[in-house]
């Protein structure tokens, strides 16, 4: 429950990336002694990650966002089918799994629907390099005594694909070159974490990377980086209520496309070497167009909030969506505020209007949710958003991040009470 209307000020420091943590947790199954990790965000996607861990007979512990692997009890290879149908992340597994141990089965993953997202990279990219596959009842097992290095070129330059050939290949036997590779931040941050535990790998974060196999990987301690979509969302909550935050434990690098369009509005951004600071501007300005695209783009995890931002922009804003075919689920739930947005196969046309109304909405998928909170933040009057254990994914306890800036916002289970009832 949100009452708008506030603008956002303060300091806040942003969490461990879910997105570079998820692999490096798949990652930790190919050690052969304990791995430590630090700044593992609190999300319920991380503890889906360490459930199914447990499952696979590894011990692990969470105290306090640091996580701990003993991997050298790992018992089994078969992924359990109700906890990987709760995150399609569980399919990172697949190839650290058969590279360490020569055998894995998965189900189909689960996940956001927020259109197509085809593991025909992975599959493909793991028979190269001489792995068998059955795909059959829903179930697809993979084998093979050893991988053997290989010449992978993706079709589309896809980061599950990318970071699930990298860590198969880390225990591959030769050399392995993924070309048309994904060049995100997370996938940096995983060859770096490979490479603490022994790995060899050179040209991550380009579009070629290569891999010179190794025997085995031993025991590492790593720190999880900052969440850019967690630190984006919170830049355009800035924005969007005219406030003025400044965000530390940041990347300012790696978000240059949403700072870049945050400026076009008229928001003042200052960047810092681990520091980011917006400053509100008195009239948001509609910008030509945004487009996502794979990174350095602009990134579809921020399509939605920064939609929240165009409909309080003087002017009209086009939003093309070009990663994922149904992410515009939002669309309705912001009409519902009052928004006026024209949606034409996979572009919107976002025309500003002078305010957003708080009323009842629906989470659909994780940066759906995150941007009925940021207009509702912006709202006259209180906007309720249900349905957010989608947000829970994605962020930590957003509600209170939040209030550290000066957000109404309250969680409660009870209908008909008001924030102030809430959070009395």
């Amino acid at each position: 429950m949100i009452e708008g209307g506030t603008p956002l000020f303060g300091t806040l420091r942003v969490h461990g990336a879910k997105n570079s943590a998820l692999p490096i947790l798949a990652a930790a199954t190919m050690a052969r002694e304990q791995v430590v990790l630090t700044d593992v965000p609190d999300l319920e996607d991380i503890h889906v990650m360490l459930d199914i861990l447990r499952g696979l007979g590894a011990q692990v512990s969470y105290q306090r966002r640091t996580v701990v692997v003993n991997p050298r009890t790992i018992h089994s290879t078969d992924v359990p089918e109700h906890l990987m149908r709760l995150m399609r992340s569980s399919i990172f597994l697949m190839g650290p799994l058969l590279s360490r141990f020569g055998t894995v089965r998965v189900s189909k993953p689960g996940g956001c629907t927020i259109g197509s997202r085809p593991i025909d990279f992975h599959l493909k990219g793991l028979a190269q390099m001489g792995a068998q596959i059955v795909d059959r009842h829903g179930f697809i097992e993979c084998s093979a005594s050893r991988l053997q290095g290989a010449q992978v070129f993706l079709d589309l330059p896809s980061v599950g694909a990318t970071e699930n050939l990298m860590m198969a290949a880390a225990l591959a036997e030769g050399e392995t070159v993924i070309g048309n590779a994904a060049r995100e931040p997370e996938i940096r941050e995983l060859a770096l974490f490979l490479t603490q535990l022994g790995a060899r790998i050179r040209g991550a974060g380009e579009d070629t990377i290569v891999i010179r196999g190794v025997d085995r990987l031993d025991s590492a301690e790593w720190g999880i980086g900052p969440d850019r979509v967690v630190t984006g969302t919170l830049l355009i909550a800035a924005a969007v209520t005219g406030g003025h935050v400044r965000l530390q434990n940041v990347r300012p690098g790696d978000l240059t496309a949403v700072v870049t369009k945050l400026r076009e509005t008229g928001v003042q951004v200052l960047a810092g070497h681990d520091i980011l600071e917006v400053k509100g501007s008195g009239s948001l300005q509609a910008i030509e167009r945004i487009q996502t695209a794979p990174y350095p783009g602009f990134p579809t995890d921020l399509q939605a909030p920064f939609m929240a931002l165009l409909t309080l922009a003087n002017g009209t804003s086009v939003v093309s969506e070009t990663v994922f075919e149904d992410r515009f689920k939002h669309v309705s739930e912001l009409q519902r505020m009052g928004a006026s947005i024209k949606v034409d196969l996979r572009t919107a046309f976002v025309r500003g209007v002078h305010e957003l109304t708080g009323a009842a909405v629906e989470a659909t998928d994780l940066r759906a949710g995150a941007a009925l909170v940021l207009a509702g933040l912006a709202a006259s009057g209180t906007t309720v958003v249900e349905r957010v254990f989608h947000i829970d994914r994605g962020y930590e306890n957003i509600e209170l991040q939040l209030r550290e800036l000066g957000a109404r916002v309250v969680r409660t289970r009870q209908a008909g009470v008001s924030v102030l009832q809430a959070e009395g």
